[in-house]
């Protein structure tokens, strides 16, 4: 189960004022974002015309982290607060933990092709929600107990707020938040409690389901069954004794449909002017010059938004030809992507 330490939602509990919850929210967006690069990478290791109901899966949770990420933004400017997406610090080391440290003392996420094991001693992991409902399977690991969940995280934030009340909300910041990208139903105007409470429901239930249903919407499971879903090769459905079991449909993986890439691919490993490394150099650029459109959509410009979506497409493109770009002539292993940082025009400070 995601773990953080106590003391944050101890922080969280004594904010007194909105400007001590910036840090927080801004930590929301930072962990929304840092589930994005691995659970991509394992999308982008299917080959065409395999294992689609696994990619249809896995695409379906990254547009929620989106939308997390989004909602988590809008609620920092709602309050005043300004989201740093474009500096060195909001890019996660990978291999390496997620921000806030959570998930526990040597809880490490890497970057990697899809596999059942992935699925499992990860996504999982980061999925699993505050009060699981009991699912005819092994159980993970129990939590340690002097440790939050993200559950318990998005809570106090709740409550904090709730405390706080409607005046730290300031109305003039609407036309700078991010809307359109998701439905209007999902994805809204943050302009008091009841606005803001709503939305971090939004993330909770998304991610987490019920304490008593796995589902965030009927026949649509949240985060963490999905991957269920996908690991046991089965989808989740309601049993005659009122539980829940993974013995439904077929949720059908053939291994020869994932590249062989590299885990944990890094530019310099490899000499200059080879292709996997002028590919990877590329992606690298990409992907910074799309967390500087997230950061300009979310200071000020929202209507940049449409270019860090183009961004997204792009993405896409360079990272199945850096899989099918050899590690080395003859090398049955391939490249893959590598989300770092490089310093764009107009972008991240240099220093990083």
């Amino acid at each position: 189960m995601i773990r953080l330490q106590r003391s944050i939602i101890h922080g969280i509990r004594a904010a007194k004022t909105a400007a001590e919850l910036h840090v927080y929210l801004q930590n929301a967006v930072e962990l929304e974002h840092a589930t994005i690069p691995p659970y991509l990478t394992a999308i982008f290791s299917l080959k065409p015309g395999y294992n689609e109901e696994i990619r249809q899966l896995i695409h379906s949770i990254v547009m929620q982290e989106m939308l997390h990420m989004c909602i988590a933004g809008n609620i920092l400017i709602a309050i005043g607060g300004h989201p740093q997406i474009n500096t060195p610090q909001f890019i996660p080391k990978y291999p390496g933990p997620l921000p806030m440290s959570i998930g526990g003392e040597g809880f490490i996420v890497g970057i990697e092709p899809f596999s059942k094991e992935l699925v499992f001693n990860t996504f999982m992991v980061i999925e699993e929600p505050e009060d699981p409902v009991p699912v005819e399977t092994p159980k993970l690991a129990e939590e340690e107990p002097d440790y939050a969940t993200i559950g318990e995280f998005y809570e106090a934030i709740k409550q904090q707020i709730k405390l706080l009340g409607d005046g730290i909300f300031k109305p003039a910041t609407v036309p700078l938040q991010v809307l359109g990208w998701f439905s209007a139903e999902r994805l809204f105007p943050i302009t008091d409690v009841a606005s803001a409470l709503h939305a971090i429901n939004i993330i909770i239930v998304e991610g987490e389901g019920t304490s008593t249903n796995p589902n965030q919407s009927p026949d649509n499971p949240a985060h963490y069954y999905k991957y269920g879903e996908i690991y046991y090769g089965k989808r989740i459905v309601a049993t005659p004794d009122g539980g829940y079991a993974y013995a439904g449909a077929d949720v059908p993986y053939d291994p020869a449909g994932v590249y062989p890439m590299v885990s944990n691919p890094q530019d310099y490993d490899y000499q200059d002017n080879t292709q996997a490394k002028v590919r990877m150099e590329a992606f690298a650029y990409s992907y910074s010059s799309l967390l500087n459109a997230l950061h300009q959509a979310f200071n000020g410009e929202p209507r940049r938004i449409d270019t860090a979506i183009g961004l997204m497409y792009d993405l896409k493109v360079q990272a199945v030809s850096l899989m099918e770009t050899p590690v080395a002539p003859g090398s049955e292993k391939t490249a893959g992507p590598s989300y770092r940082y490089v310093n764009t025009q107009g972008g991240m400070d240099a220093g990083a």
